[in-house]
């Protein structure tokens, strides 16, 4: 989840909002990569989850890695709820999550680099404080009334409204992971090609990674529970985006489609105020009943921006939603994957030609079907694994084309990233299928087995 936003005037003419979409727009010079990974944290003692007080414990997590590792410290309400360093932040997410939110990087490697560091700093800490972190798309075991909810306001407001618009939001909120990327765009244009790609590839990426078939002790039928949960949450602010496939397609349209999502809040001074259901067009309007006579800013409009959640979205970079969390190794995958298919233009239109003939019905059916199935999901007659194999050779053609060296120019380009998907398309095992095989098998159906097996 985002920290507020801030540093935006009053927005004066509405074609500010669009003009705040556009001032992302970089030349492909000064494209950048963002990674962001969530968490799970647990006691080793109980392995339960980490509380937010105490000697095992979300604050002792945050407050060893600012002491050691010289993170500054973010507060709300006098509560130590983030941190931040050179252009990275450390958030939590609803549950406890501990999400890194990386630095704007120019290579894959540079973003592992920091991925191996950070799970370091955790890892050192952590032992410490007698805690583990486990990388997975859901809580395998813990309920509900386990998970404790953060001291965010924004969280203690989205967690009432999200019990009233769908039946799974609580359970996103506290008991999901994911992997995220941020990537650029150059123009209107390109960055409506990236976002049709991102939209219609996304159920790629969730079969590639899908790492959640259990929830509360048992295997729930999916590959992807994360995926499950996020098609009945919030029908106005999630989904696969039809329009973004239509005629006509750009910033504007974005625009008005987001300012018919219903509000969550505004942040003045340290405090979210509720605005649960009310419409970001009275605001304008100054007609908004949280703040009557009120009007946003651009850095409201920068808030409201994040409390939208699609398989893909804009702010002034685009973010790629789809995966589970997961393993070390696939941390750097998920940046490798999708940096390849839209970081190069040959790559872009190879993508979109894989995609380009699915109809709208077809590509919501397939993000059904691949949190469902994974890789034995089809569409059009072909199986979801033969997609995947076309989708990486496209991949593997764009990072080899970036040519981006690491380890002092070792390591010739940043193809080696995707070896683990690779691995998954020739097996056909998904994560989820090798931690239910283990299951069925090794463990012999005792889930507790995942902790020592698939902690960091």
């Amino acid at each position: 989840m985002s920290i507020p936003q801030s540093g935006g005037g009053p927005i004066e003419y509405f074609a500010q909002l669009a003009g705040y979409l556009e001032d992302g727009c970089k030349p492909k010079s000064d494209w950048r990569i963002g990674t962001e990974h969530e968490k799970f944290g647990y006691c080793y003692a109980k392995t339960l989850p980490l509380p937010y007080d105490g000697d095992c414990s979300i604050h002792a997590m945050l407050r060893g890695l600012s002491e050691r590792f010289h993170w500054a410290p973010v507060t709300e309400g006098g509560k130590l709820i983030g941190l931040v360093k050179d252009g990275a932040n450390v958030s939590l997410e609803p549950g406890g999550q501990l999400e890194l939110s990386g630095a704007p990087l120019e290579t894959i490697h540079e973003t592992c680099d920091e991925v191996n560091e950070h799970l370091r700093e955790v890892k050192e800490v952590a032992d410490q404080i007698g805690a583990g972190f486990i990388g997975l798309g859901a809580a395998p075991i813990w309920t509900h009334e386990q998970m404790p909810l953060m001291p965010k306001g924004r969280y203690k407001l989205m967690d009432a409204y999200m019990q009233k618009v769908g039946t799974l939001g609580t359970q996103m909120m506290r008991r999901t992971c994911t992997v995220q990327v941020n990537l650029d765009f150059a123009s209107e244009a390109d960055m409506v090609q990236k976002f049709r790609v991102a939209l219609a590839l996304q159920p790629v990426a969730t079969a590639l990674f899908a790492n959640s078939p259990f929830f509360e002790g048992k295997p729930n039928g999916f590959q992807s529970w994360r995926a499950r949960i996020w098609r009945d949450l919030d029908a106005d602010r999630t989904g696969m985006l039809p329009f973004v496939f239509e005629e006509g397609m750009g910033f504007q349209r974005y625009v008005d489609y987001a300012l018919d999502v219903p509000m969550y809040f505004v942040y003045r001074d340290g405090a979210y105020i509720d605005a649960l259901g009310q419409s970001f067009r009275d605001f304008l309007d100054g007609e908004l009943p949280a703040l009557p006579g009120e009007k946003p800013t651009l850095s409201d409009w920068a808030d409201h921006l994040t409390t939208i959640f699609p398989e893909a979205r804009i702010k002034k970079f685009m973010e790629m939603r789809g995966a589970d969390g997961g393993p070390w190794r696939r941390l750097c995958a998920l940046p490798a994957f999708w940096v390849g298919l839209m970081y190069d233009q040959s790559a872009l239109d190879a993508a979109w030609d894989i995609a380009k003939g699915w109809t709208a019905e077809e590509r919501d059916q397939l993000r059904i079907d691949a949190g469902k199935l994974g890789l034995r999901a089809q569409i059009q007659g072909r199986s979801l694994r033969d997609v995947a194999r076309d989708v990486l050779a496209v991949s593997q053609a764009g990072l080899a084309a970036r040519a981006k060296p690491g380890a002092g120019g070792m390591i010739a380009d940043e193809t080696h990233f995707l070896n683990a998907l690779h691995e998954t398309v020739e097996s056909g095992m998904t994560p989820a299928d090798e931690l239910l095989e283990k299951y069925h098998g090794a463990w012999g159906g005792d889930l507790t087995r995942i902790y020592p097996e698939y902690s960091y």
